[in-house]
């Protein structure tokens, strides 16, 4: 519960004891000084009116006039005269209630006043007794107005006090506001410090809060730090800071199993065949200087890539990986060029002879594959036993056709979707429990008797403003498979399609045609 509303309820509590120890006392104080008050004027009206009767004729009309003229002057509940036998001789009374008051309260302050009571003569003869009860109506309706008003003035006085309870406890736990902001900040990691209050329970919750937020800042950057340490001495070499070889392993699986990348690639690796010999002839810190060298040079082959990669595998192997590099030799050529140029810097008597395994992959390969492939280059530049760089490289077992130019690259294109020549790689996509929820299904084109991936042709398709005419290939055939069985599918579609003024019709014109399909149709 807020402290709004513990305020609130204490300031009801509060006031309703007050109310009702207040109204109790007055209302028994104003009921004792009312029953007083109308017992003395009961007694007073008797004594005059008895003196009154007394003075005047005791003929029967004279004596009820005045007695009808007493009772119709002023509030009498009753007047009665008896002989001194005790019989009435003359009555006026009123059983009305004549009050406003409810009949709880007048049972709570019933009034009890006793009737004034006078010996009325007729000469030195007793005449009768008469008998004056004033009405208690009025007194009940003072009572209860007077109660009324005292209840209102306690519950304006509750709401003031409670208004200004709640303005002056907002104002007073303003700061705590702050301390939640400070430490729902510190969860996000934004550590932040409040301005200390004035309040001095709270200025030293604040500083306290304060103090925390700059250790556990403190701590996490301290922590943070020996993280990236940590993390770079498990994946990096320390000499080179190259990543070492289980981290490099894993950057060349991502880039075999990723199915959006370029389908081609290459790896290169590096052997000083001669480390050990240089290591004893120059001694080990030129021989670190050689190695900072070679790291430097594959550093800069990978500039502006930031697929590529590059890693030290052992004390004598350097690697470096190069996605969508579609022909090794480009890769070799470079290598070349830099080795050699490093080979001429270091002409000792005993040279560091390089050798340079170089091996093209496709996408979705075995690792093992591949590092079979490169493993039998870096054999084979190893045979050449004279020279300082040794090279081989190493193709692909199937050849793919090259498409160089833009013009080779519009006609395999036409023709495929003249003819229709796709097909879809299925995937299926599960929920967390093993459930299909659908199969993504990218587009493969078959070009010049070859299967390429989408990655391959896409770039070319929208330089050559065809990408429309290929996603509608993709949805027909997507639709087909649908048709054929029920199974739902995801397709791609690019968004440079949907600039074309005639695609989303066309495309909307398909869907409608297949309703059923393309309720089980995904599109990305």
């Amino acid at each position: 519960m807020s402290l709004i509303k513990q305020l609130w309820i204490a300031v009801a509590a509060v006031t309703l004891l007050a109310f009702g120890g207040s109204m109790i006392i007055s209302t028994l104080s104003a009921r004792d000084y009312v029953e007083q008050q109308l017992q003395v004027m009961n007694n007073d009206t008797a004594n005059s009116l008895a003196l009154s009767l007394s003075q005047m004729p005791k003929d029967d009309v004279t004596v009820e006039l005045q007695i009808s003229a007493q009772f119709d002057t002023g509030h009498y509940q009753l007047i009665n005269l008896r002989d001194p036998f005790g019989d009435t001789m003359i009555e006026r009374s009123d059983a009305g209630d004549g009050n406003n008051a409810p009949d709880w309260f007048k049972g709570l302050v019933r009034l009890a006043p006793r009737p004034g009571i006078a010996q009325v003569q007729d000469g030195w003869q007793q005449f009768g007794t008469v008998t004056v009860q004033s009405h208690p109506g009025f007194a009940y309706s003072a009572l209860w107005e007077r109660t009324l008003m005292l209840l209102f003035w306690f519950l304006t006085g509750a709401a003031l006090v409670g208004a200004f309870g709640t303005w002056l406890l907002k104002r007073i736990t303003r700061p705590l506001h702050g301390v939640v902001e400070q430490a729902r900040a510190i969860g996000e990691r934004r550590f932040i410090t409040t301005t200390e209050p004035r309040t001095t329970e709270f200025r030293s919750v604040v500083r306290a809060m304060n103090r925390l937020s700059q250790r556990v800042d403190t701590m996490l950057t301290e922590e943070s730090r020996r993280l990236d340490e940590m993390r770079r001495q498990n994946q990096h070499d320390e000499l080179t800071g190259l990543l070492n070889r289980q981290q490099f392993l894993n950057v060349l699986d991502m880039a075999l199993g990723d199915p959006e990348a370029s389908p081609r690639g290459a790896l290169a690796v590096i052997r000083i065949e001669n480390l050990i010999e240089l290591n004893r002839e120059i001694g080990r810190e030129r021989t670190d200087k050689l190695l900072l060298d070679i790291t430097e040079r594959l550093q800069s082959l990978v500039e502006g890539s930031p697929k590529s990669a590059t890693g030290r595998l052992n004390g004598s192997d350097f690697a470096l990986l190069r996605p969508g590099q579609g022909r090794p030799d480009e890769l070799a050529a470079q290598l070349s060029a830099t080795l050699d140029a490093l080979s001429a810097m270091w002409q000792t008597t005993t040279p560091p002879r390089l050798r340079l395994g170089i091996a093209g992959y496709a996408n979705e390969e075995a690792r093992p594959t591949v590092l079979a492939r490169m493993d039998g280059a870096l054999a084979a530049a190893e045979q050449n036993k004279l020279g300082s760089l040794g090279i081989h490289v190493a193709q692909i077992d199937e050849q793919r056709p090259a498409l160089d130019n833009l013009t080779d690259w519009r006609n395999a294109i036409s023709d495929a979707l003249a003819t229709e020549q796709a097909r879809l790689a299925f995937y299926p996509v599960v929920s967390c429990g093993n459930e299909l929820l659908h199969f993504e299904a990218p587009l493969r084109l078959q070009l010049v008797d070859q299967w390429y991936r989408a990655g391959s042709f896409l770039p070319w398709a929208e330089r050559l403003e065809l990408t429309s005419r290929i996603d509608l290939l993709a949805v027909r055939t997507a639709l087909a498979r649908i048709r054929q069985t029920q199974d739902p599918v995801g397709i791609n579609l690019s968004a440079s399609s949907l600039d074309t003024p005639d695609f989303v019709e066309t495309l909307k014109g398909e869907l409608l045609l297949h309703p059923d399909e393309a309720s089980r149709l995904h599109l990305e």
